[in-house]
C-alpha cells in the first residue's frame, strides 16, 4: 500500500545551499536577502512594491490598516475561506460581512457583494480559491463606484493570472502566503503587493514595530543606532532565512506548476468520467495555480458520505484535507451571530468537498494510484 501524504513541500540541495549561506553570512532576520526577494517578487507579479512578512495573515491585517479600515467600518469577504480572512478584520475593529459563494468557481460572488455594500463598507477582500481567480474587473468596477479598497487574499495564488494580468498587481494589495504546504514554500512567511508607494512606506513601517525605515539596517556598517517609532506597529517582518528558501523557490517556480498542472489534468481527466463527482472550475481565460485540488461529491450518487470517502481514502493510505469549513460554522462567529444558513452555497460546497493530494513531490504513479483509489471507492459505493 502506498502512503501519500496530503501535502509535502519540495526542498532540494539548491534550498539548503541557500539557507546555509544566509547562516554563514550571519544575516539571520530581516536584511539583504529579504530585500532582494521583495524586489524580484515584486517584478515577478508586475507589482511596484512588495513587503516581505512572516505570513499572509500578516499582510492581511496591515494591508486593511493601510486602507484606513477601523472601528465602526464594514469589509465584505467570503465565508468559504481560512478565518484568517475575517480574523483580520476584527483584529483592526472592522466587522466582517460575508458574501455568498458562486457555486461553480467557489470564489466570492460579485453580485452577492454588491448586495452586503453599505455606506459602512470599507474595503472587500476577495479571496482567490485554490488558485483560480475572482472575477477582478467587475470587482475593481464595484469598488471605484462606491470608494472601496480592494484587497486580494491571495495565499493560494501565486502564479495565478486574471484575464492575462498577475494575480499581485490588480487589486489594491494583495496578500500571499508561502507556509509549508503553499505553490512556492519559505516555511513560515508572505508578502503584500501594492502599487501604492505611500502604502508600501506605511506597511513596512507596521511591520517592523512601527519603526522608522530602514531600521533593520542599524546594524550593518551603514547602519545608524538610532531609530523612531512613528507607529505602534507590529513584529511581522520576514527574515533572511525565509527569503533564502523564496528566492530559490521563485526559480523553480514555473517548472513546480508545470507538474501541478500536469496532475491537475490527469484527475481532471479521470475524475470527470465519474457520476457524482464535479472536478474544479478551470478555463482558457485565466490561469489556475492549483494550490488545492478540491474535488465534489454528490452524496445523493453514492452509499457513503464525504467523511466515509475520507476515511476509505485514508485506509489506502492517501492524505486527504478538507476545504474549508466555512467561517460562520466556527463558534466565536457563531456567537457573533452569523449563520451558515445563509450562506447556501458556502454550505453545500463544503458538505461535498475533499482536497486530494497535488505537489510537485508527487510521482506520477503516485497520482495514478489515487485516481485508482478514488475511482474503486466511487464504482464499490455507487447507488
Amino acid at each position: 500500500m502506498e502512503n501519500i501524504p496530503y501535502a509535502l513541500p519540495l526542498i532540494e540541495d539548491e534550498e539548503i545551499k541557500e539557507v546555509i549561506d544566509t547562516i554563514q553570512s550571519n544575516w539571520l532576520s530581516k536584511g539583504p536577502k529579504t530585500v532582494e526577494f521583495e524586489k524580484q517578487f515584486k517584478n515577478y507579479v508586475n507589482a511596484e512594491n512588495a513587503i516581505g512578512l512572516n505570513s499572509c495573515t500578516a499582510g492581511l491585517h496591515i494591508a486593511q490598516l493601510a486602507a484606513g479600515v477601523g472601528a465602526g467600518d464594514e469589509v465584505i469577504t467570503t465565508p468559504y475561506t481560512f478565518v484568517a480572512s475575517s480574523n483580520t478584520t476584527i483584529h483592526t475593529g472592522a466587522t466582517p460581512v460575508f458574501a455568498d459563494i458562486d457555486p461553480v468557481t467557489m470564489n466570492i460572488d460579485v453580485n452577492e457583494i454588491e448586495k452586503k455594500i453599505t455606506k459602512k463598507t470599507k474595503a472587500i477582500v476577495p479571496v482567490h480559491f485554490a488558485g483560480y481567480p475572482c472575477d477582478m474587473d467587475p470587482i475593481m468596477e464595484l469598488a471605484k463606484k462606491h470608494n472601496l479598497k480592494v484587497i486580494e487574499d491571495a495565499a493560494h495564488a501565486v502564479y495565478t493570472k486574471y484575464k492575462g494580468k498577475m494575480i499581485g498587481s490588480i487589486g489594491d494589495y494583495t496578500c500571499f502566503s508561502f507556509y509549508a504546504t503553499k505553490n512556492l514554500v519559505t516555511g513560515e512567511g508572505g508578502m503584500v503587493t501594492t502599487n501604492d508607494d505611500e502604502a508600501a512606506d506605511q506597511m513596512r513601517v507596521m511591520s517592523l514595530h512601527g519603526m522608522s525605515k530602514n531600521a533593520w539596517n542599524r546594524y550593518s556598517d551603514k547602519g545608524s543606532w538610532y531609530y523612531e517609532v512613528e507607529y505602534p506597529g507590529f513584529k511581522y517582518n520576514m527574515t533572511d532565512i525565509q527569503a533564502a528558501f523564496g528566492l530559490v523557490q521563485l526559480k523553480k517556480l514555473e517548472k513546480m506548476q508545470q507538474t501541478r498542472e500536469k496532475y491537475a489534468k490527469m484527475y481532471n481527466d479521470a475524475f470527470s468520467k465519474i457520476d457524482g463527482f464535479t472536478v474544479p472550475h478551470n478555463d482558457d481565460i485565466n490561469r489556475h495555480a492549483w494550490h488545492l485540488y478540491v474535488l465534489r461529491m454528490n452524496p445523493e450518487f453514492f452509499t457513503i458520505d464525504r467523511a466515509e470517502l475520507i476515511e476509505k481514502l485514508n485506509e489506502k493510505g492517501i492524505g486527504t484535507s478538507v476545504h474549508f469549513i466555512p467561517v460562520p460554522m466556527h463558534p466565536y462567529y457563531k456567537r457573533r451571530g452569523y449563520k451558515i444558513e445563509d450562506y447556501p452555497n458556502a454550505l453545500a460546497a463544503f458538505e461535498g468537498a475533499v482536497s486530494l493530494p497535488l505537489y510537485p513531490k508527487m510521482t506520477e504513479s503516485q497520482v495514478n494510484y489515487v485516481i485508482q483509489a478514488v475511482s474503486e471507492i466511487a464504482e464499490t459505493y455507487k447507488r
